[in-house]
């Protein structure tokens, strides 16, 4: 999360600079540790009570989307109540706590069934009936809980022909003794039609042709009520041939198959032809015909694909019939033996899926398939440049197994299109003026500190890089990427590239801004702005006047760049010009990995002070001198860079910043040698492989000077102490001048607790290894992985638990290159543990790159248990995910600081006050079908529980699955 905003006064102006993007790793969590829930459950309890004794039923709901698979039910009574003998399960009770286990029949609780057991009693006195109930340990009881809906039809991917019914079908199951009232069908956000009676069934008419997102939401006799998980769907325009799966994963010397059938009843008998129509030659199917009729045209037919002993690489098969769509599938033929790959490709097609709701009609990652989601961004449908760079990675990896670079250079041209602005969006970089790049702001604790002044009695630095970026590459603009945008312009802003507050009726993407106020502004306590300010919205200053003071305000727009995004995409292209040059495909994303050069090149402005201030050793705004040449630079991938100016043209400023800030889980030691060593990546500048050969250094030293005495890598360090160069307090470690800070940036939640840090980083560093044998890293990774491995279970049946949440104390010992200390005053504990299965995928990947170099066979064992336990037990639909307790969801009512006296409206009329809360400037959130769960809670009920789908985390699932593919298996 970023801290306060960058400033720089414009002549006669003021700027206000985009605030800085927040720590991304923090999208997996939110406000607070989303912990995954083993269970979730209901337990209806009635008696039949004849003064002294009584019969128990209990109902046992499984309120997940996922089959239980086993069960044991307790709770205790309060009285004296003695179990006589008990049906349905085997009953045992230990002083007043009851216990009821499975039978071997009803073992399996299908998603939104029931199962009910029952007892006989005797009991003296009173008979209060217990209110506290737990499955295999998880409590589920409480307040009331909402029912739950599972939509059973129609299947996910299907596809269906405009004009003809679509049959929806759900289940629905109520909780405490109420009843289903109602089951409405949706698509996306559109009611197609209600039931009110079970089965509950509809036959939706009017679909448009395109994609769908289809959902159940059930309502009970007490008014809860609750939507399914969606499932997705195409309508297509006309008649069309349906192939499923559209891409598929055939080893050498095997047979595969896939399906065909029509979207719509023939007239009569359709013949269809399936040939390969480009691509590998060493698959062929068969049988070449088959034939539909008006009685057989909705049942699979299969068609068989074989692939020789020898050769890799996919082909296209293409199915065609007189007056249909063509269906096409593009199979890959692996290696035999390549299990891992065949999940990449059966996860790259769920992702890809454009019915699964990963993307936009633009073909931009969403951050989650779900809308109701608040982390870093507030939205699901807003997106991140992490998620761009995930979807480059997807991509690649998809070239290494396939031979088809065409999405990978796609990726790349769709980010550049919609993440990288344009010279339309930055029009003023030219009137930069590099001896003078931005006028001071301090940073404040809270966010009821701010507006922040600007200063200009501070002097900056000079910018050393923009002169030799412009005789690079001809250009005063910036290319790398924003951090975040509102893809289907919910908030209504509309700053669609290159348009500037287009407005509520925008079509395309926006790129908006939250965080600018401090280390203690959570997502929770943001006012979301635009990033192009020409006071359309807001008060009437716009925006600009909540986060600093001025005396006048000029219209401007500001970007922030989240470095590790950046570094993550650069990452992406090294290794799709390894794999491609493997293939003697080299060629073919020579023109995109030059771009991932130039946006490294770029990227540099991260190494350095936020004001380019002189690096180390640097307490007071007055004080501490300003930076000449690369003295300021620290060369540490930091929090952020900013950059931002006038949108008129003739007002003649515009500044840029880098970061103070340092945050261990940021650095990307593959990204920095690669673009210091590999010649492809080299960048055109002068001095930046230089720089780069220099950052790599630096941060293999970071690492070794933040681990702790257990092995996990603390957080980081800062050139300016609480953000406005304040005097640390005495004692404090430096690393290089800098100064240890345990949580850099930001506080609520602290950055340094989630466990998801650790596994992105040091699966760069396991990656650097393994191409380097570099033996700085690997004496960073052998403790490390040694700390994780010890805080892993793997339990028998498959499943695991990995860390969550970190704790710290104490503090590293000051930085000496020449003999490191051991860090025994730094320490960390795990606080609670998860099966979150993005974290998971990373530290498998971690595992595996190290496994590969150092032949770790413990590394490799459990690498294996982690992708073949989240395969195996938490598969669905769309992908692979497991429901999580969103607790912090109750913070939708927070107050959101706005200074008394300031108001303003959102573009959709939302008043913006000092009485505004998070909810009240999103009232959008109420349309969305998941709000009566936050509405229950914020009434006193249990939390809440999703199963996310979030982008990052499915790619990042296929991509470990394909790099256990390629180092281990």
């Amino acid at each position: 999360m970023p801290p306060s905003p960058p400033r720089r006064r414009g002549t006669l102006l003021t700027a206000l600079a985009a605030t800085l993007s927040l720590p991304l790793g923090l999208t997996a969590v939110g406000g607070t540790t989303a912990h995954a829930a083993a269970v979730q459950c209901s337990v209806d309890y009635t008696t039949n009570d004849w003064g002294s004794g009584f019969t128990a039923e209990l109902t046992l709901t499984n309120r997940a989307t996922t089959p239980l698979d086993g069960w044991t039910l307790t709770y205790a009574h309060a009285g004296n109540q003695q179990l006589i003998n008990g049906w349905n399960g085997t009953w045992s009770q230990s002083g007043k706590t009851v216990t009821v286990a499975n039978a071997a029949w009803n073992r399996t609780v299908a998603a939104g069934a029931a199962v009910t057991t029952g007892a006989q009693f005797t009991y003296s006195g009173a008979n209060t009936a217990p209110t506290a109930f737990a499955v295999n340990g998880t409590p589920c009881t409480g307040a009331h809980q909402p029912p739950i809906a599972v939509l059973t039809s129609p299947a996910a991917g299907a596809v269906f022909t405009a004009g003809d019914p679509v049959p929806l079908a759900a289940t629905a199951a109520a909780a405490d003794q109420a009843t289903v009232s109602r089951v409405e069908f949706y698509s996306d956000t559109t009611l197609l039609g209600t039931d009110t009676t079970a089965p509950y069934a509809l036959s939706a008419t009017g679909l448009a042709p395109g994609s769908h997102s289809l959902y159940a939401k059930a309502y009970d006799s007490l008014g809860a009520s609750a939507e399914s998980a969606p499932v997705g769907i195409t309508v297509a325009a006309g008649a069309a041939l349906v192939a499923t799966p559209a891409q598929l994963g055939v080893r050498q010397g095997a047979t595969g198959t896939f399906d065909l059938k029509l979207s719509t009843r023939p007239s009569a008998n359709v013949a269809v032809s399936v040939a390969r129509t480009s691509g590998n030659t060493n698959l062929s199917a068969t049988p070449a015909t088959l034939t539909f009729t008006p009685a057989n045209w909705n049942t699979v037919q299969k068609v068989t694909v074989a692939a020789a002993p020898t050769g890799t690489g996919s082909a296209v098969f293409t199915a065609t019939a007189p007056g249909h769509a063509k269906a096409e599938v593009t199979v890959a033929q692996l290696a035999a033996g390549s299990t891992y790959d065949a999940r990449f490709l059966d996860l790259h097609g769920k992702i890809t899926n454009p019915a699964n709701g990963y993307f936009s009609p633009e073909g931009i990652p969403y951050h989650s398939v779900e809308t109701l989601i608040v982390e870093a961004p507030d939205h699901g449908h807003e997106t991140t440049s992490e998620a761009y760079s995930y979807l480059i990675w997807l991509q690649a990896m998809y070239g290494k197994i396939t031979g088809d670079w065409t999405k990978f250079n796609g990726a790349w041209d769709t980010m550049e299109k919609y993440m990288i602005p344009t010279h339309a969006d930055q029009p003023t970089t030219g009137s930069y003026n590099a001896s003078k790049p931005a006028t001071y702001a301090p940073e404040h604790d809270l966010p009821s500190q701010y507006p922040a002044r600007l200063d200009s009695g501070v002097t900056s630095g000079v910018d050393p890089i923009a002169g030799e970026l412009k005789s690079a590459y001809g250009t005063d603009d910036l290319y790398g990427m924003h951090w975040i945008q509102d893809v289907d312009n919910v908030y209504g802003f509309g700053n669609e590239p290159g348009k500037c507050n287009a407005g509520p009726a925008a079509s395309g993407p926006s790129y908006i801004n939250t965080f600018q106020r401090g280390p203690q502004e959570s997502v929770w306590e943001t006012v979301t702005h635009p990033t192009c300010d020409n006071f359309a919205y807001g008060g009437k200053n716009g925006y600009l006047d909540l986060f600093t003071g001025d005396a006048s305000y000029a219209k401007q727009w500001k970007f922030t760049n989240a470095p590790d995004a950046d570094a993550r995409a650069v990452q992406a292209a090294y290794w799709a010009d390894i794999w491609a040059k493997e293939q003697g495909k080299g060629a073919q994303v020579t023109t995109t990995v030059s771009k991932a050069a130039k946006m490294g090149d770029y990227l540099r402005y991260a190494m350095f002070d936020k004001y380019f201030k002189k690096a180390g050793n640097c307490v007071g705004p007055t004080v501490c001198p300003a930076g000449t040449g690369k003295d300021s630079a620290h060369y540490l991938m930091s929090w952020y860079y900013a950059w931002g100016g006038a949108t008129d043209t003739s007002a003649g400023w515009s500044w840029r910043i880098g970061s103070s800030h340092a945050h261990g889980g940021y650095q990307n030691p593959l990204a920095a040698y690669a673009l210091s060593e590999y010649a492809p990546l080299k960048p055109k500048s002068a001095t930046g492989a230089a720089d780069w050969a220099t950052s790599l250094d630096r941060q293999l030293e970071f690492y070794r000077w933040l681990q702790s005495d257990e092995g996990a890598i603390a957080g980081g360090a800062t050139n300016s102490w609480q953000g406005r160069y304040a005097q640390p307090p005495a004692g404090t470690p430096t690393f290089h001048g800098l100064f240890y800070d345990e949580k850099p940036v930001y506080h609520d939640p602290a950055s340094n607790q989630w466990f998801g840090f650790q596994a992105w980083s040091m699966e760069r560093v396991a990656e650097y290894y393994r191409q380097t044998g570099d033996a700085a890293a690997k004496t960073v990774l052998d403790k490390w992985v040694g700390w994780a491995l010890s805080k892993t279970t793997i339990n028998p049946d498959g499943t695991y638990r990995i860390p969550s949440t970190l704790r710290w104390s104490g503090a590293p010992d000051t930085w000496n290159a020449a003999n490191p200390g051991a860090n025994a005053g730094l320490h960390v504990t795990v606080t609670d543990y998860t099966d979150d299965v993005g974290v998971a995928a990373a530290y498998a990947k971690t595992l595996t790159y190290y496994a590969a170099k150092s032949g770790h066979a413990e590394a490799k064992r459990v690498a294996k248990a982690l992708l073949d336990g989240m395969w195996t037990h938490h598969q669905d639909p769309l992908g692979i995910a497991v429901p999580e307790t969103r607790a912090d969801y109750n913070r939708f009512d927070d107050p959101v600081y706005v200074p008394s006296g300031w108001t303003g409206t959102m573009p959709n009329g939302d008043t913006v006050n000092s009485s505004s809360t998070f909810a009240s400037i999103r009232s959008f959130y109420q349309d969305d079908p998941a709000w009566p769960k936050i509405e229950a809670y914020l009434a006193g009920g249990a939390a809440p529980v999703f199963t996310y789908h979030r982008f990052w985390a499915q790619a990042d699932i296929a991509l470990a699955m394909g790099s256990y593919a390629e180092l281990l298996e």
